[in-house]
């Protein structure tokens, strides 16, 4: 009885470290621009303010390059008193669209995480800058 006890915990063991070295990759893939990127639904290319105190409703589309923030020579200007002089960059590649925090002071967030490289987007994706939420169509 007593060997089996044994092989049941090193079993249990075994399976822990196991969970935990998964868990590790994973946060490492999500840091490094995730997996999870590559399997979502086609990108979109036309960004919507969704919150903001002044912006709500606007919209816009990225053909190329779009540097986004509160600078009057940023190409959107973001009236946010959170968001840096020139905060983002959405730009487009391959057919697809890239998020790109330009070193901003109070981070850019994509789907409630903070982005520290550039990534990914798909329609559905919120990006958010202080209060203002944007979504990608």
């Amino acid at each position: 009885m007593t060997e089996f006890i044994l092989a049941l915990l090193k079993l249990i063991f075994i399976a822990l470290l196991f969970l935990f070295v998964w868990q590790i990759a994973r946060a490492i893939g999500s840091h490094l621009g995730g997996f999870e990127r590559r399997t979502k639904s086609k990108p979109g290319s036309e960004i919507v303010f969704v919150r903001s105190d002044n912006q709500s409703g606007l919209d816009f589309t990225v053909d190329d390059v779009v540097v986004v923030g509160r600078s009057d020579q940023a190409d959107i200007y973001l009236d946010d008193s959170y968001a840096s002089e020139f905060h983002l960059r959405f730009s487009s590649i391959d057919g697809g669209l890239v998020l790109q925090d330009l070193g901003s002071t109070n981070g850019t967030y994509v789907n409630g995480r903070r982005i520290g490289s550039p990534v990914g987007l798909s329609k559905g994706d919120a990006v958010q800058v202080g209060k203002t939420v944007m979504e990608v169509r």
